[in-house]
C-alpha cells in the first residue's frame, strides 16, 4: 500500500481501515519472505505512529496494530498515558538526559547508539524496571552516513564487549536505517551488510540477540528478503504525516 491510500491523518478513526491496511502490509511481508524461503511469522511489524493523534491510534490498536513505534520520548509519553493494549518501541534518537523517561515509557528501545547511553540506561534500569534485563537494540550506521546516528561497523566491533556485558540490558540485536534511494540494489546492500555484521559479531559474542530491525515503507520488502526480523512501517499504515521535525528525525518515520 502507498501513502496515498491513507493520506489524511485527521480522518475519522476507523478500526476497519487500519485492519485492512495491516493486512495489506502483512501480505507484502509474506510475499517477500516467501521469495527467500522464510517464515513470515519471523517478522514483527512495528507501526511507526509519529504525529498520529491518539484518536486514530486507538482505532489502529483496535485494528490489530498493537506494536507502536515512536520517535520522540515526550510525544510518546503523552500517548502512552491515554492508550491501552499496545507495546511501545522507541525507534528515534534518544538523548542521554531523557533516558529515564524513555525507560518509563517504552517497552523496548531500538536506538542505542553509544556506549555512554547504554551505560546510563543500564544504571537506571534497576530503579525504573526492576526484576529483569531491559531489551534494547543497537543502532548501526552501516553506510557511515554523517546525517545518521549509530555505531559505524568498525566502532561496533570495538564496542560490542562493553555493550554485551552490561548486566541490566538485554542486547536483542541490531537496528539500521536504510539509504534514502530509489535504487533497490543500494538498499539491499545496506541490509545485507547489517545481517553480515550481526553474524560476525555473534561468533565472538553469542549473547547478541538475533533481531535485525531494518526496512521502512519504501524498502521493507527488500529488508525482509535480506533477513529483517523487525520492520518499521509508518506511511503504508497511517498515510503521509506533516513534517514537523528536522530532516534527520524524518529518517525514522517509516
Amino acid at each position: 500500500m502507498t501513502g496515498s491510500e491513507l493520506k489524511d491523518t485527521t480522518a475519522p478513526a476507523d478500526a476497519t481501515a487500519f485492519r485492512d491496511a495491516r493486512a495489506r502490509v502483512l501480505a507484502r511481508i509474506a510475499g517477500a519472505a516467501g521469495r527467500v524461503g522464510r517464515d513470515p511469522a519471523e517478522v514483527t511489524l512495528v507501526a511507526v505512529s509519529k504525529t498520529v493523534p491518539v484518536e486514530r491510534l486507538q482505532a489502529a490498536i483496535e485494528g490489530g496494530l498493537t506494536i507502536l513505534g515512536e520517535n520522540r520520548v515526550q510525544e510518546a509519553a503523552a500517548k502512552v498515558s491515554l492508550l491501552t493494549g499496545a507495546q511501545w518501541e522507541l525507534v528515534g534518537p534518544l538523548q542521554s538526559n531523557k533516558a529515564r523517561r524513555a525507560l518509563e515509557t517504552f517497552d523496548r528501545i531500538e536506538s542505542v547508539d553509544s556506549v555512554d547511553l547504554a551505560r546510563r540506561l543500564d544504571r537506571i534500569v534497576p530503579e525504573v524496571r526492576p526484576g529483569g534485563r531491559y531489551p534494547v537494540l543497537v543502532q548501526v550506521n552501516v553506510d557511515r552516513d554523517p546525517s545518521k546516528a549509530g555505531f559505524g561497523p568498525d566502532a561496533l566491533t570495538a564496542a560490542i564487549e562493553p555493550l554485551a556485558s552490561l548486566p541490566n540490558l538485554a542486547v536483542q540485536g541490531l537496528m539500521t536505517i536504510g539509504r534514502l534511494t530509489l535504487d533497490a540494489d543500494e538498499s539491499r546492500a545496506t541490509f545485507r551488510r547489517l545481517r553480515d555484521i550481526a553474524a560476525a559479531l555473534r561468533t565472538t559474542w553469542p549473547a547478541l540477540g538475533p533481531e535485525l530491525s531494518m526496512g521502512m515503507t519504501d524498502d521493507f520488502e527488500i529488508a525482509v528478503e535480506e533477513g529483517a526480523t523487525i520492520v518499521r512501517v509508518g506511511r503504508a499504515l497511517f498515510g503521509e504525516r506533516p513534517h514537523e521535525h528536522d530532516a534527520l528525525d524524518d529518517h525514522h518515520v517509516g
